[in-house]
């Protein structure tokens, strides 16, 4: 699927504003490979985005759906009564606490009719004949896992390629389920020791996604038998991003440490620590996409407010080793420390 990639680094779909057209362009321009994010937007929304992504890489990109789970049945009185008083801090109401499909069925049919050629799955595994209708119109299909179960079940649907992603990632974890026993949702696995357990049992392709932010983890993740890395964090600071100021400002400050949550959206997802972080996550119930839609605008008045400390910061564990510039920068610093990443290899001869 990525065989024929100059550099087998793919810019991972990162909701919510920092993957933009011009970030997928740059990156597939350097050698590289990108998908669009098309949580959180409508349908309408998203065409728009693969219509001006299409231009920008001569159809060469790939869509990434949120795979819509079962109703919550939590209670998110208390949740709602502790997020009044962010709400009131910035001079808003919290929103409408909802379930919703994120408009998955929609979203679907546009990535087949437009004919997208790699179409990735999180929150869980598209059933088979979703998986076929992508087929019939020429796609792969590639599907989230965190751990040797889901990708087992990602398999048998015939999924294309499997996206591994360790517990080091940062934003929302792709589980398929999310337990609701634990602040992670369960039994989490670091990467390299997922990709060696995954590798063992299916002969699929492996794409690593989880903390890369230097060449050496993309020669790494190689090395144990991947066939590309997927980068998220080494890309919020990218010229092309689209990550909010504020949000950038911490970013390079480097000076917080991460951790899971489910404050922001009822999903456990992993990011900068901040006051609601700190202050919500011990009772935030497991109800996706509910606590999303019941953030939402408080976190759009944070940002508005240039103040973070209201803002979902999603980022992996390697953040503080990011850097700033154009996408094509990144790309060639990354390509230059795998090189000498690679050359220590010999060592090994």
């Amino acid at each position: 699927m990525f065989e024929d990639l100059d550099f087998p680094v793919i810019a991972a779909p990162m909701a919510g504003g920092p993957t933009t057209p011009e970030l997928v362009a740059a990156v597939t321009a350097a050698g590289g490979f990108g998908f669009l994010a098309a949580g959180y937007l409508t349908a309408e929304t998203l065409e728009a985005k693969i219509a001006h992504t299409t231009q920008l890489t001569g159809g060469r990109f790939g869509v990434n759906l949120f795979v819509p789970g079962g109703r919550s049945a939590a209670d998110l009185t208390a949740h709602r009564e502790r997020l009044l008083t962010e709400a009131r801090r910035y001079g808003v109401e919290p929103g409408e606490p909802r379930w919703d499909d994120d408009e998955y069925p929609a979203k679907l049919d546009l990535v087949v009719a437009r004919r997208v050629p790699v179409v990735s799955f999180t929150f869980g595994a598209p059933t088979s004949a979703e998986v076929d209708r992508v087929h019939e119109a020429g796609g792969r299909v590639a599907v989230t896992v965190t751990s040797p179960h889901e990708a087992d079940l990602a398999a048998a649907r015939g999924a294309d390629a499997l996206v591994v992603q360790g517990f080091e990632a940062g934003g929302h974890r792709g589980l398929f389920t999310d337990d609701a026993t634990g602040p992670a949702g369960g039994e989490q696995y670091g990467l390299l020791a997922l990709l060696r357990l995954i590798g063992a049992r299916t002969s699929l392709p492996l794409i690593a996604t989880g903390g890369l932010v230097h060449g050496a983890d993309v020669a790494a993740v190689l090395a144990a038998g991947a066939s590309a890395a997927q980068l998220g964090t080494v890309f919020l600071r990218a010229d092309e991003a689209g990550t909010a100021a504020p949000y950038r400002r911490v970013l390079a400050a480097a000076d917080r440490a991460t951790a899971f949550t489910r404050a922001f959206s009822g999903r456990p997802a992993r990011g900068l620590v901040n006051r609601v972080l700190n202050d919500l996550s011990a009772h935030a119930p497991a109800a996706y996409p509910q606590l999303h839609h019941l953030s939402k605008p408080i976190r759009a008045a944070a940002a508005k407010a240039g103040d973070p400390e209201a803002m979902s910061l999603w980022a992996g564990q390697t953040y503080p080793l990011t850097t700033e510039g154009p996408a094509a920068s990144i790309i060639e610093r990354l390509r230059g420390e795998a090189r000498t990443a690679a050359k220590r290899l010999d060592r090994l001869r």
